[in-house]
């Protein structure tokens, strides 16, 4: 299928990897299915109950990916259900998103509900990035909630981004840990103006030997606000460290709200936050190389968020 200028300009920001129309991919464009494929070992099947889709990854799966974007072009709003059935021994990498482009005067909003079904001793990356841009009025809004539930033995890596553009975000995730089962988050956030994003994740360790890593960087702008709000349940023997950092600009507002909670005397979780605005030495040294102050700022945080 053919795609504008439009669309692929926000597909070239929002996936990462590449989007290409090969092998496991589905592009949902104005709340419409518009193109998909499957592979070999990855079937994607459109759902008949509610809108979304049914990704079954096999664990023949090695090293594999599948593009699953999502791209809004008009003002509404869309609500999409996503299922992941992730077999045993699968390795594969999800790359999703959602990109705005807004140029009207009404609200465009996309929700995102994300359930991902990990078997045992698999290997998961999920990927997702959310951008919004156009010179339009009316409010660019998403709102994903992900439910991811990784089996014994198995690892899941997290990388969720907000690029920038976006006017409110309240982000809800739920993860349950089986059995020596590993998690990984890495989140980055950036508002600016008049920008709102709230973060909710619930991390339950349920298994013994289980273990996670949640680490949190954003930046805020502005008259932004952001709230974080970790919180790690300890049921068995377990590991969990999340770390919050962020930078403070402007008359933005930042809180990190952090909840640990040990049901097992050898739960060990730890929490570690950080607040504070850039630093004026930085500033100085990179100055010295011939970059206004603006440069210099943008020079620090690229680095920081990465």
């Amino acid at each position: 299928m053919e795609l504008n200028n439009v669309t692929n300009d926000v597909l070239n920001v929002i996936d990462s990897y590449g989007f290409k129309q090969e092998g496991a991919y589905n592009l949902r464009l104005n709340g419409m299915a518009v193109c998909h494929g499957d592979s070999r070992h990855i079937q994607i099947v459109k759902k008949e109950d509610q809108p979304g889709i049914d990704i079954h990854i096999s664990g023949e799966a090695k090293n594999e990916q599948v593009h699953i974007p999502v791209v809004m072009t008009e003002a509404g709003v869309d609500v999409v259900y996503n299922d992941f059935y992730i077999e045993d021994g699968a390795d594969v990498t999800i790359v999703a998103g959602c990109g705005i482009h807004g140029e009207g005067c009404s609200e465009t909003r996309h929700d995102g509900i994300h359930t991902f079904h990990v078997g045992k001793n698999a290997n998961v990356k999920y990927v997702e990035n959310h951008y919004a841009d156009g010179n339009g009025t009316g409010k660019k809004v998403l709102n994903p909630v992900t439910k991811i539930y990784v089996g014994e033995g198995s690892m899941f890596t997290l990388e969720t981004t907000q690029i920038k553009g976006v006017d409110s975000t309240k982000r809800e995730n739920y993860i349950e840990l089986a059995e020596n089962a590993k998690l990984n988050v890495t989140e980055k956030l950036m508002t600016h103006e008049a920008q709102s994003a709230v973060s909710n994740m619930d991390v339950v360790l349920k298994g013994e030997n289980s273990s996670a890593r949640i680490i949190s960087r954003s930046v805020a702008k502005g008259t932004s606000v952001q709230v974080f709000h970790p919180r790690a349940i300890g049921e068995n023997p377990c590991h969990a460290h999340v770390q919050c950092d962020s930078i403070i600009m402007d008359q933005a507002e930042i809180s990190s709200i952090p909840e640990i909670n040990a049901k097992h005397v050898d739960a060990q979780i730890v929490h570690e936050a950080a607040i504070g605005r850039i630093n004026d030495e930085q500033l100085i040294k990179l100055r010295t190389f011939g970059l206004s102050e603006e440069e210099a700022e943008s020079v620090i945080i690229e680095n920081f968020l990465k």
